[in-house]
This record gives C-alpha cells, structure tokens and sequence, in this order.
C-alpha cells in the first residue's frame, strides 16, 4: 500500500504558509491503519525494543496499538503536569519558548530498549527530550520510529547516531 496516498495534504494549516500532513485518512482506513503497524512492528523487532514510549497525542494513536500488538509495555511522554506521580522532566525548545516533556518514574529499568514512536519528525525537538528522558533514567534508545518524516527540516541532525526510520518522508 502506498502510504503517501492515505495522508492528506492541508495548505494553510494551522496558519498561512504551513502545509498540513493530515494522517486522519490513515486513521479512518483500518487495512492502512494496519499497514502502519505491521511496518512499525518490522522496525521495533529489528531494534530489539522491550518498550514502546510516544509522545502525547497523536503518538499515542500509533505507539499503544503497536505496543499492543507485539505484547510489550507502553510508555506515555507527555507534557508537564499531565501525568500522576512522581516524574522525570526534560526542557525542548519551541519555535518561541520552551516546553518540559514528562515520563513517570520507574517505567524503565537501566537497560531495557526502548522504540520511540511518533506520528511526525520535523525539527526533532521533541524526540530529543524523549531521549533524554530514557537515557536519564538508564534505559537505551533502541530507535526512532515515525510514520511521515518532513525531511526538509532536518530533524535527522538533532537525532544523530540514533537509528531513525519513517514510513513516508517529504523533502519540502
């Protein structure tokens, strides 16, 4: 299946000059919807990924049903004050400003491998603080899994010496 057919393209979203990747199709079509997680799976088993952790929110729309399908636990990274707890932070640059990114403590152990899954990689901010998080706990970064890559804002840099992979990239 041709996974680039399935995403809409949305001009002007959410303001003038953005081009909007719309994964909704992907979502209301359940054999591309399936797709999505079979090729996701193919990458967690390569990595050897014991967790599965993604980012709030539309990661978590692709990271709890693959960690489901493979039987592996599932890791929510969200945004400070979301979680219950007690939690380990980490800061990420904005466009303008600054954001913190949570996990709860004790969800990883040192060792375990752990598959970082996300809808979308721009600049890589965000992947970037979910590394930290893992790494800050002992856990290893077994990879970064992303369904659309928008290779033009190089977040490749910002994720250097980590195996990244995406399902469908854009260069502009």
């Amino acid at each position: 299946m041709n996974l680039k057919r399935q995403i809409n393209d949305i001009p002007d979203f959410p303001k003038q000059g953005i081009l909007f990747r719309d994964i909704a199709p992907i979502l209301a079509n359940p054999e591309a919807m399936n797709e999505v997680l079979e090729q996701l799976a193919k990458v967690a088993k390569e990595v050897g990924a014991k967790k599965i952790a993604a980012f709030e929110s539309r990661g978590f729309v692709f990271g709890a049903p693959l960690a489901a399908m493979l039987g592996l636990p599932f890791i929510m990274l969200r945004k400070k004050g979301k979680l219950p707890g007690r939690t380990v932070s980490a800061s990420y640059k904005l466009e303008y400003g600054e954001a913190v990114l949570e996990m709860q403590e004790g969800v990883i152990t040192p060792g375990e491998r752990v598959l970082l899954v996300d809808d979308l990689l721009a600049t890589g901010g965000t992947s970037k603080a979910g590394m930290i998080l893992i790494e800050k706990v002992g856990g290893v970064v077994a990879g970064l899994a992303y369904v659309i890559e928008l290779a033009g804002l190089s977040g490749r840099k910002v994720l250097w010496g980590y195996p990244v992979y995406t399902l469908v990239a854009y260069d502009d």
